[in-house]
């Protein structure tokens, strides 16, 4: 018994100098006992074991492959908490060795493996092995990235800028890394790249206009139009980031070392042959893929659109949206009207599937036929006349009425207005039929030759209401101040003077005075018509600037050319 009390005596002697070597703070070697409830239990050798809780012993991504037996090095925190166990603690003796061994990365320059755990103000927190760094978001990736999950608890290589024990900071970069390895791999990408070379890369950026691709050591840009032979309205229809695609390079500009890349260019162009498949007036059915404002596209193959101009849709509505006559996903009968390869355009015809209603209504009438017709519109400078077929033909002002002036005249119809009009001209090609109301009856002045004529005369009297003129040597005539000009702010005679000389259209005889009335008002709104006639539509929303700026800028051209010719003969 003796013996026994004095072997029990010196084991508790042995354990207490045993637990006399170990200080709280100090880094012992422990070995795993067993695992229970997500906690590892140690033995470090003191009266009584410690336990760590499992996720101590790893950083985020590592396999968790731990078991009895095994040895880790931990922190002895304390030698007993209130429940007699000894407090350890994996993770600080983690962060001891993780700083030591930091300390030697730093001094030598070498890189460390880093796993980043979460995002923080400025960048992203950073576990190595159990040490916490900080990764500013400039040192992540070669250039700014906006989804970094794919990124997040996977180990990186990474190299330490600076680390201060004391304050507990250390900040590494991934970016230095990436910028060494992309060097290499630039010098020789630079040596092997030229025109037509086909190439891999990773989609590392997409905006608006285009994808960036790394192709190991230099990004190059792949434009959306260069995607694909499809009309593409934004890269990511096709692309994200992260896609391992393959390029062709398609312009290499070696002096910026600015590489322009295509995917299309992988594929057989669609449009070879394309004159071939689809030859002008050619009939085809075609599906509707967009509708614009100016037209409607239609998907004729794979990489292949046509458009219908809003022009080409309708014979008569030609102010209407395209929606009016499709919607998309509709199936219709167009004609092939241009094909341009290269602008890679083709021009598409709605209306010419159908009869032309201008073609029609020229073979069942003809010039100087007195039809009926409704008021559809009244404008500045005349009556549009809604006619069969959902045609407009126009009444000129200096067509409403023989004696009364175009504005007095227009003031005695209205919209809807049912009425009988003479046919004065079809104008097939143009789409235009010219009418006339005055034609009707006969001109009370009909029989004079000089009736219509435009002259030019000399101004031999002046007055407040009108102005006395001479014009075919002999001929006497005069200008009432109201038809002086259109516009009412130029109808004064004090515009004018003697013997000044001024062009005028002859509109009646004035059988009381025995002088011819003239109009300059009259030859303005026949200048007007003219310049109708030439450039303008049938159409009631026509615009009389738009029309007379028409006529006025071939003036110009024409006269350009004519002094041209001059200059050139002398």
């Amino acid at each position: 018994m003796a013996q026994e009390n004095k072997e029990n005596f010196s084991k508790l002697l042995d354990e207490s100098l045993l637990s006399f070597t170990k200080k709280e703070g100090q880094i012992v070697r422990g070995k795993v006992l067993f695992i229970k409830n997500d906690n590892v239990v140690v033995d470090v050798g003191l009266k009584s074991e410690g336990r760590i809780p499992l996720r101590e012993f790893f950083s985020p991504g590592e396999e968790r492959n731990i078991k009895p037996g095994d040895e880790y090095d931990v922190l002895l925190e304390k030698l007993e908490n209130k429940d007699g166990e000894a407090m350890l603690s994996r993770e600080k003796a983690r962060k001891e060795e993780s700083w030591i061994n930091l300390e030697k990365c730093l001094e030598k320059k070498e890189q460390i493996t880093g796993v980043i755990t979460g995002r923080v103000k400025g960048g992203f927190t950073v576990d190595i092995n159990g040490a916490v760094a900080f990764l500013p978001g400039s040192q992540v990736d070669l250039r700014p990235i906006t989804d970094i999950s794919p990124l997040i608890n996977k180990p990186q290589p990474m190299i330490i800028l600076k680390m201060d024990k004391f304050r507990g900071n250390i900040v590494v970069s991934r970016r230095a890394i990436l910028e060494e390895s992309r060097e290499a791999d630039r010098s020789k990408l630079l040596s092997d790249i030229s025109e037509g070379a086909k190439l891999s890369g990773i989609v590392k950026n997409i905006t608006d206009y285009g994808v960036f691709v790394d192709l190991g050591g230099l990004d190059g840009l792949l434009h959306v139009t260069d995607l694909s032979w499809e009309r593409i309205n934004h890269p990511t229809e096709m692309l994200k980031v992260g896609d391992e695609i393959n390029v062709v390079v398609i312009k290499y500009d070696q002096e910026n070392k600015r590489i322009s890349l295509g995917m299309k260019q992988l594929t057989k162009d669609p449009w070879e042959n394309i004159q071939k498949e689809y030859s002008i007036g050619k009939k085809i059915k075609a599906k509707i893929s967009n509708i614009a404002d100016y037209g409607s596209f239609v998907e004729l193959k794979k990489g292949v659109e046509g458009l219908i101009h809003v022009s080409e849709m309708s014979w008569t509505n030609k102010n209407a949206h395209p929606s009016t006559f499709m919607k998309i996903g509709d199936e219709l009968e167009v004609k092939v009207l241009e094909v341009d390869m290269d602008k890679r355009r083709i021009s598409l015809g709605l209306k010419q599937c159908s009869e032309n209603p201008w073609e029609k209504f020229n073979n069942e009438n003809k010039t100087g036929d007195i039809i009926e017709g409704t008021v559809k519109n009244i404008t500045e400078f005349g009556i549009f006349v809604e006619l069969p077929y959902e045609l407009n033909g126009m009444v000129h002002l200096s067509d409403i009425d023989w004696e009364l002036s175009g504005e007095v005249a227009i003031k005695n119809y209205k919209i809807d207005q049912k009425l009988k009009i003479k046919i004065l001209e079809i104008d097939v090609e143009k789409e235009r039929i010219a009418l006339g109301i005055k034609q009707l009856v006969a001109s009370k002045n009909r029989n004079d030759e000089l009736v219509g004529k435009v002259v030019t005369s000399i101004i031999k009297e002046i007055n407040e209401d009108e102005i006395k003129v001479l014009f075919d040597d002999n001929k006497d005539g005069f200008i009432k101040r109201i038809r002086l000009a259109k516009l009412k702010s130029e109808q004064k005679t004090s515009r004018f003077a003697i013997e000044e000389k001024i062009d005028a259209k002859v509109v009646s005889l004035n059988k009381k005075k025995k002088m011819y009335e003239l109009s300059v008002k009259e030859l303005e709104i026949q200048e007007e018509k003219d310049a109708l006639k030439q450039y303008g539509s049938s159409s009631s929303g026509a615009s009389l600037g738009d029309i007379l700026g028409a006529a006025l800028e071939e003036g110009k051209s024409s006269k350009g050319a004519s002094e041209n010719t001059t200059k050139e003969k002398k």
